[in-house]
């Protein structure tokens, strides 16, 4: 374990659960504790399965911390994480919207793993392919509001930022996970590679 993941281990341990904190339902699922560790060859099985390469900082995470207490309704299960592209810049400017990987709509392009659940049609994925690999970012899936991509280099950090927001005090609403944020506009996307 390196001093990152025993840092993140140590701070999520002195958060303690309080209901309502973070006005999401999926803290009184997870209560602020993480699940068991996923092992390394069950994660082999998915990046084979998936035809990708997860990010070092959020293999990381689950190898050495496991999945469950994280924003809004906490860390997906691996086997709950779905791969996504980000739409095609709409003509009209209007922000864009992101579908499953294997859905017939979807663009070709970068994709991101679906990996916290915001609730109905909003999404905190990370950047599998492309220049925004290994990059938290957060939309929704049907455009309505634009793409943002987190100032924190990995997940790692991304997730230390959401810990130390926590002992502030601060709820999900208040979190800034993005800020300062980076609206997801070109050269990220299909749009950009002229796809």
């Amino acid at each position: 374990m390196d001093s990152r993941t025993a840092r993140i281990r140590a701070k999520l341990a002195k958060i303690p659960y309080q209901p309502q904190r973070s006005h999401s339902a999926g803290a009184e699922r997870h209560a602020f504790r993480l699940g068991p560790r996923i092992g390394s060859a069950r994660v082999d099985a998915f990046e084979a399965e998936h035809h990708i390469a997860l990010p070092w900082a959020y293999r990381k995470f689950l190898v050495e911390l496991g999945v469950g207490a994280g924003p809004f309704h906490g860390l997906l299960p691996l086997e709950e994480c779905r791969l996504y592209t980000m739409d095609r810049q709409p003509p009209d400017g209007a922000p864009r919207g992101f579908h499953h990987a294997l859905h017939p709509d979807a663009a070709q392009g970068d994709l991101f793993l679906h990996i916290i659940e915001m609730g109905c049609t909003d999404l905190c994925l990370i950047g599998v392919t492309g220049p925004l690999t290994g990059r938290v970012l957060t939309g929704n899936a049907d455009g309505f509001w634009p793409p943002n991509v987190s100032s924190a280099p990995d997940f790692l950090s991304w997730y230390e930022r959401w810990l130390d927001h926590m002992r502030e005090g601060k709820d999900d609403r208040a979190l800034g996970l993005t800020s300062p944020a980076t609206v997801a506009t070109a050269p990220w996307g299909p749009r950009a590679r002229g796809r």
